[in-house]
């Protein structure tokens, strides 16, 4: 497993990873995007951008970074870092396949991405990526399982993931929506020749949506490297927008608030890995405090306290316009 280079590391921000959602392409439902980003928003500017926050989270003891296909060029971002840094070779790279990327470099289009887990394209956009990222290359995930996704059922594609792991790419799967759980249990049962598919599982899990954890929980149990995105709930944890018991709890710790929603999840058991989802270095540094700020019982009450119904959660991300 290429996680257990994340293991070994004497990093304390060795558990943290980088996801590069907010800077590969110029739309995005983050809160704050029109303060966080160049006004332009060019290629060059958000590949600037993007080789920036990479360094800086590779000095910082960073070792995991997340990419996929629908994030507009960030795929040949990173595949950029990589080629001019070649002394770089401990880090474990991460992508996804099955969205589609379709906003053109625009801000207004009426959809940036189209979601479809067949055989066609993942082979197109294994391709895809296998031209950018080759051999560097440690995970592949499908994007978005959801319980009545037909990736859970395919059997010519998961005879096509067998083949990629038989060739050493971990494979693995994200989840989303309010139904984080069951997907996750479905993903489980899925074997190949007797053998479990999927060794990793990324979700979304944070102050406000805790659903999956005890699904989380058992994918843990059962061996698989649990990765959590939007542990900041796409900007809804950070500064002014965050609810008060986490503001407060800020404040006395002496920390932004973004550190005490990623701390949040950081304490549960079964993360392996918490992703940030910076979009300036400034905001990283912040986010990787989250490895330094001590949550006690009464805090980590208060905060779970804030959790709402999964439905109303994802009503309400869904909401958030691309900025």
């Amino acid at each position: 497993m290429p996680f257990a280079r994340l293991a070994s590391a004497t990093t304390p921000t060795c558990h943290l990873g980088l996801g590069l959602a907010a800077v590969g392409r110029p739309g995005y439902i983050n809160l704050g995007r029109e303060r966080d980003l160049p006004a332009g928003r060019s290629v060059e500017a958000l590949r600037a951008r993007s080789h920036e926050l990479l360094d800086a989270a590779y000095a910082q003891g960073v070792r995991y970074f997340d990419t996929a296909r629908s994030y507009g060029r960030a795929e040949e971002f990173l595949a950029g870092w990589l080629g001019a840094r070649p002394d770089i070779t401990d880090v474990v790279i991460g992508s996804k396949w099955g969205y589609t990327y379709t906003a053109d470099w625009r801000t207004d289009a009426e959809h940036h991405e189209v979601k479809d887990h067949t055989v066609a394209t993942y082979e197109r956009q294994r391709a895809e990526t296998a031209a950018l990222l080759g051999d560097r290359l440690d995970l592949y995930q499908i994007h978005s399982v959801t319980p009545d996704s037909p990736a859970l059922t395919d059997a010519a594609l998961h005879a096509r993931l067998a083949e990629a792991a038989a060739s050493g790419v971990t494979i693995g799967f994200s989840t989303s929506g309010p139904a984080q759980a069951d997907a996750i249990r479905a993903a489980l049962a899925v074997t190949v020749d007797g053998a479990p598919l999927f060794r990793t599982v990324q979700s979304t899990v944070n102050v406000l949506e805790t659903s999956a954890g005890p699904a989380l929980a058992e994918a843990h149990d059962a061996g698989l490297t649990v990765i959590v995105k939007e542990g900041m709930a796409n900007g809804r944890l950070t500064a002014a927008h965050a609810p008060e018991p986490v503001r407060d709890i800020a404040a006395r710790a002496g920390a932004g608030a973004d550190a005490v929603a990623l701390a949040f999840v950081l304490r549960q058991p079964w993360a392996d890995v918490v992703l940030s989802g910076a979009a300036t270095t400034e905001q990283l540094a912040s986010n990787l405090h989250a490895a330094a700020v001590d949550l006690d019982e009464e805090q980590l009450a208060r905060l779970a306290a804030l959790a709402q119904e999964p439905g109303t959660y994802w009503g309400q991300r869904g909401q958030l316009p691309w900025h």
